[in-house]
């Protein structure tokens, strides 16, 4: 459809010039002017009507494609420089017709063409590159951010350890909370994977936010894509800095980049250690001996929070409740692990 409108519009125009231009000093000497116009005017249908569909056919590709063209933009990047290149053209449109009204229209209209097009590209992409506040100060309204609230970014390593969930859930994370489209997008990359273990983190994820997404109403998918970062975790960092935001990670190395840049992390595993009852050394507990150590002699039980304990002479008790005292606790880039013995 798109193709048919612009062969008919360009086959107008070159019917239209060939007519004129016959009819001018171009005339065929020997032929009636009447007949002169008409052979203008059908040479120059036939010549629109050829450049018409090549001209349509990459109208409509051009049309086809422009949604691609904002792939990586924001819905307020895409609303600020509509508004700047309308802005724009208004702007270069008055500057332009005092070119058309003193110049002669062969050099007026193409200078006020240009002007308008200088100007309205201008203005767009000076509108879009200051959409990144007006979409701060959308997402804030819609995320029922307060004044002096703290927004917390939920990364996907943290949707995955499901621990945000309780840390909701017992009020430590009081202000809004944001989880950026594309760490859902990564979740669901991780939920389709073919890996039976990648798929059952990624729907956890999911599951974890859509029960936040339950439980609280101020929590957000923010739609900011910073196409000038591909990486997940540098975007996160770009929108904590952006927004002066707070990072919920699990992720070690990206809570050292964060701060380094100076932005707050929560680490729900790291808070989940740091409150975990301390054994004392000496101190003695009843512990299943749950599988054979690493040495030989060795075995392998763990406490109820998980912790793993270390008994030595203890191999022959696998399966057994057996009483042992905690000699040594080391950390590990895991937690935390006692080494421990059977109690004399």
């Amino acid at each position: 459809m798109i193709t048919e409108f612009v062969r008919l519009l360009i086959t107008l125009a070159t019917t239209a010039a060939g007519f004129q231009i016959a009819a001018g000093p171009w005339s065929i000497p020997g032929l009636e002017p009447e007949l002169t116009t008409v052979w203008g005017a059908v040479l120059g249908a036939g010549i629109g009507y050829v450049l018409g569909g090549v001209a349509g056919r990459r109208v409509e590709r051009f049309v086809d494609g422009a949604p691609g063209w904002f792939e990586n933009m924001t819905g307020p990047q895409v609303i600020a420089g509509g508004a700047g290149l309308a802005v724009g053209t208004v702007l270069g449109a008055a500057l332009g017709a005092p070119l058309v009204a003193l110049l002669p229209p062969p050099v007026g209209w193409p200078l006020a063409i240009l002007v308008v097009v200088v100007l309205a590209s201008t203005a767009g992409g000076v509108f879009a590159s200051k959409a990144t506040e007006f979409g701060a100060t959308t997402t804030r309204s819609v995320g029922g951010r307060g004044e002096g609230d703290r927004a917390y970014l939920i990364d996907s390593s943290a949707a995955i350890d499901g621990r945000v969930l309780e840390l909701s859930r017992s009020g430590l994370l009081p202000g809004a909370l944001w989880a950026p489209a594309f760490v859902v997008d990564e979740l669901q990359t991780i939920a389709d994977s073919a890996d039976r273990e990648r798929r059952r983190r990624g729907r956890r994820g999911l599951d974890v936010l859509e029960a936040l997404r339950t439980e609280r109403e101020d929590l957000v998918v923010i739609e900011d894509s910073v196409p000038e970062r591909d990486e997940v975790d540098a975007k996160l960092l770009v929108l904590a800095e952006r927004y002066g935001a707070m990072l919920v990670t699990t992720d070690h190395n990206l809570s050292r980049a964060a701060g380094l840049r100076g932005i707050t992390t929560i680490n729900p595993h790291s808070l989940g250690e740091a409150l975990r009852p301390m054994l004392a050394t000496g101190e003695h507990i009843e512990l299943l001996i749950s599988k054979p150590g690493s040495e030989p002699g060795q075995g392998v039980g763990y406490l109820e929070d998980g912790t793993m304990v270390v008994v030595s002479e203890a191999a022959d008790s696998i399966g057994e409740m057996l009483e042992v005292e905690i000699s040594n606790m080391v950390r590990t880039s895991v937690g935390r692990m006692f080494f421990a013995r059977p109690a004399p």
